[in-house]
């Protein structure tokens, strides 16, 4: 790799020993990918918590925060394995483990760290421009980044985002290269997308066939500008079924002006037609399991304020059902928004538990959880979440939003 006289003195040493260990880090993960420098970023978006990190990796930050290192761009955490309120009986989390996730909070901090706790990084703290490179962490971050905005990431995880932090730059290689970032899977759009769960269906209804991080969809046909909330749903989807880090909207999405703008020269290596029955058949898929009670959650990515005020809306004057659980996850900025609105107060009366700065699949023992409290079905209308958390034993079932909100409420699998 070709490194600048900056880069060399981090790797000789001459700026302490954090940056000497990161940057050789960076340097080995470059010559695996082939590439030839490293590229500054402007923005950090690192994973860390206990559930993830384990002991080795909490380990490993000790070492990090006791030579006092500290970032060199505007970096921000990812959503939490811990919601840190002992009012939700039915989550707690191991004491020991509480401790530690305390503990890296307060390196993260100590690191420079803005602890924002959030997966919708893009939403609601920090939005990069066309061509601007970053080092994210988590995959719907990163699809977004790369699709909506045009910057450009890889998946950055574990210490591999942490050393772009501290270095301020990560590797060429991957979707910061323009090649990469062109078309190669043909999509045409002949359904109507009405609802969040529309837009995961048709993730992964592209991403589970398709299961490559360098296959980038283009999708034709989108009759509707799509709000944020929808490309955060399809974006989701696309990485938890797919791998996939970037997707093309003709005439919606930057780099995407025109379907020839996309593909930039390459031939779709295949294409794909999605209608109505394609989405009803998604829906169909999916079957409720006998189980002595459930749960409808509306997490996987974090909710924006806007979904927190339609979903306020779609509970007021009801009740969640006995043996019903009903969560929402957002982060600390949206929670604290949606308190002064009224729409906590809306969905807490409704028996509707909301929970800041959390991953509900990252949850600490949420295998052990879902033991204890006897739930079988997880209802939700995030694809994303649907297909990840059936690693905790889940019956995981896909439904559009007014459904999730009737379930949740009459106690009625339909």
């Amino acid at each position: 790799m070709q490194l600048t006289a900056e880069e060399l003195a981090m790797l000789h040493g001459e700026q302490g020993e954090s940056l000497k260990k990161a940057i050789a880090f960076q340097v080995e993960v470059g010559r695996f990918f082939g590439a030839q420098r490293l590229v500054p970023i402007t923005n950090a978006h690192v994973m860390g918590d206990i559930e993830v990190m384990g002991d080795a990796g909490f380990g490993f930050l000790e070492g990090f925060a006791a030579r006092k290192a500290q970032c060199r761009v505007p970096t921000d955490s990812n959503a939490r394995c811990m919601h840190f309120d002992d009012s939700i009986e039915c989550l707690r989390p191991d004491p020991a483990e509480e401790g530690k996730e305390r503990r890296v909070v307060s390196m993260l901090r100590d690191m420079r760290i803005a602890t924002t706790d959030t997966c919708i990084n893009y939403q609601t703290v920090y939005q990069p421009k066309l061509g601007e490179h970053v080092a994210w962490g988590d995959t719907g971050t990163v699809i977004y980044a790369n699709s909506v905005f045009g910057a450009r990431t890889n998946y950055e995880g574990g210490f591999s985002s942490f050393a772009a932090a501290m270095t301020g730059r990560t590797p060429a290689y991957g979707f910061h290269l323009e090649e990469v970032r062109r078309g190669s899977i043909a999509v045409e759009l002949r359904a109507t997308l009405r609802d969040l769960a529309d837009w995961g269906a048709v993730g992964k209804i592209v991403g589970h066939p398709n299961q490559d991080y360098l296959a980038v969809p283009v999708f034709e046909g989108v009759r509707d500008m799509p709000l944020s909330d929808a490309l955060k749903q399809l974006g989701a989807s696309l990485a938890s079924y797919g791998s996939m880090a970037m997707f093309h909207l003709v005439g919606v999405t930057p780099e995407a002006p025109t379907a020839a703008a996309a593909f930039g020269g390459r031939e779709a290596t295949s294409k794909i037609v999605i209608t109505d029955d394609d989405l009803e058949a998604v829906y169909r898929s999916y079957r409720f399991a006998e189980g002595a009670a459930n749960v409808v959650v509306f997490s996987g990515p974090q909710l924006s304020i806007f979904e927190m005020q339609d979903l306020a809306a779609r509970f007021a004057g009801r009740k969640v059902a006995g043996g019903m659980h009903c969560f929402v996850t957002t982060n600390h900025a949206i929670y604290s928004d949606a308190e002064r609105l009224g729409y906590l107060a809306t969905l807490r009366s409704a028996g509707v538990n909301v929970l800041q700065g959390v991953c509900f699949y990252l949850l600490q023992r949420m295998t052990d959880i879902r033991a204890e409290n006897g739930w079988t079905n997880l209802v939700s209308n995030s694809a994303k979440l649907v297909n990840t958390i059936t690693a905790h034993r889940f019956n995981t079932v896909l439904r559009r939003t007014a459904d999730c909100v009737e379930i949740a409420c009459t106690g009625k699998l339909a």
